[in-house]
């Protein structure tokens, strides 16, 4: 089944805070969850979904943690592990309030790249470079050189 958008709540939780009113809005992470295109995101992915069946996970969650595994060198376990520890990379990953259980069970990030394959793999790669580029993090000389 196609996985819902995260969306804000219009209301406040009396007893708790949003991840954006206690997260410092200069870290780098924070700055991030903003210049990504989740819609493009949303979209490029969300065709590979079926309408019925089991509700399927956040795609701007899977995406994140992803993001996160490349970026910090960690494996599916570890990355998920770390989420539940780490504001910023819930932030990143969509969440609204802190959350202390595991987003997801780390196996889901193997038939996540399965959904998506290699040519989802390079989308969100070429998404990174994009992202790069349009906060001016990377320039197009960085390029020349490729691992």
């Amino acid at each position: 089944m196609k996985p819902k958008k995260q969306e804000t709540s219009t209301c406040d939780d009396l007893f708790r805070l949003r991840l954006e009113q206690i997260l410092d809005q200069r870290h780098a992470l924070y700055r991030l969850a903003d210049k990504i295109d989740w819609n493009t995101v949303e979209t490029r992915f969300g065709g590979l979904y079926a309408e019925e069946g089991r509700p399927g996970i956040p795609i701007r969650l899977m995406v994140g943690l992803h993001y996160l595994k490349h970026t910090f060198n960690e494996s599916d376990e570890t990355v998920v592990a770390r989420w539940v520890e780490n504001p910023y990379w819930q932030h990143l990953c969509g969440e609204e309030y802190f959350r202390h259980t595991l987003p997801i069970d780390p196996s889901q990030m193997t038939r996540f790249r399965h959904r998506i394959g290699e040519a989802g793999c390079e989308f969100m790669l070429g998404l990174t470079v994009r992202t790069g580029l349009a906060t001016q993090a990377v320039s197009l000389t960085s390029f020349a050189v490729v691992n």
